[in-house]
């Protein structure tokens, strides 16, 4: 199996399999979503496709984010200890971030697609030995332009030595999660839309057993949770 990498720079070059990561927080936060019965979500790029699909799709809630914070008009943000205590049993989501759902949008010529974080990293691997694929690409999200996003690099370096038979320690791993630049706000109290807790719970490894798939249907993408 052959690895790559790239980043929100150049993942529209990306074929076959490839793996967007965004572990602070999208794609921690969507498995959270998941874990709390939503039915499927819709990763977009921009703020007025959120709405405009929550618009125009009963039963849909908006959430993601704006430099960390919720645009008016979302029902909630990027926070996965917000969703732990909502009840998203048979919603659908349509969900923008800055990074996460920028992979997505962008990694145009992809022929199968993944969304991963820590908290599923088992359960991604196994999906994708099930793929029986020869070569993977990961968009590492947060590394936008060169700069910053050791936290999803950490992510897919990890996801790698899965993958290539390995039993690695996830600790050190999980380290640069916490010691990453994207983190930092979250260690100042002033800033409580950007809660500490969070970061504990974008480093829960292997917090849930599923994958999570995004198809394109119709010129929309849909991430589904699946199980591997």
């Amino acid at each position: 199996m052959k690895f790559h990498y790239t980043n929100l720079e150049n993942c529209h070059t990306a074929t076959g399999l490839v793996v967007v990561i965004d572990v602070i927080r999208a794609f921690t936060n969507a498995a959270f979503v998941f874990s709390k019965g939503a039915k499927e979500i819709h990763p977009v790029a921009q703020v007025r496709e959120a709405l405009q699909f929550k618009a125009g799709n009963p039963n849909t809630l908006a959430c993601g984010e704006v430099d960390g914070i919720p645009p008016e008009g979302f029902d909630f943000g990027n926070s996965p200890s917000q969703v732990l205590n909502m009840d998203l049993e048979g919603k659908i989501i349509v969900q923008r971030t800055g990074a996460g759902t920028q992979g997505i949008a962008r990694s145009i010529k992809a022929e199968s697609m993944l969304a991963a974080s820590f908290v599923i990293a088992a359960a991604t691997v196994k999906y994708i030995h099930q793929l029986a694929v020869e070569s993977i690409t990961f968009v590492v999200t947060g590394q936008t332009f060169s700069a910053g996003g050791d936290e999803d690099l950490a992510c897919a370096q990890y996801l790698q030595k899965l993958l290539e038979g390995e039993n690695p320690d996830p600790t050190p791993f999980l380290q640069r999660v916490r010691n990453c630049g994207d983190a930092q706000i979250f260690y100042d109290p002033a800033k409580s839309e950007f809660p500490f807790s969070d970061i504990d719970h974008c480093t829960s490894i292997d917090k849930f057993d599923f994958a999570m798939r995004v198809t394109n249907e119709n010129g929309h993408h849909i991430m589904r949770a699946v199980q591997p």
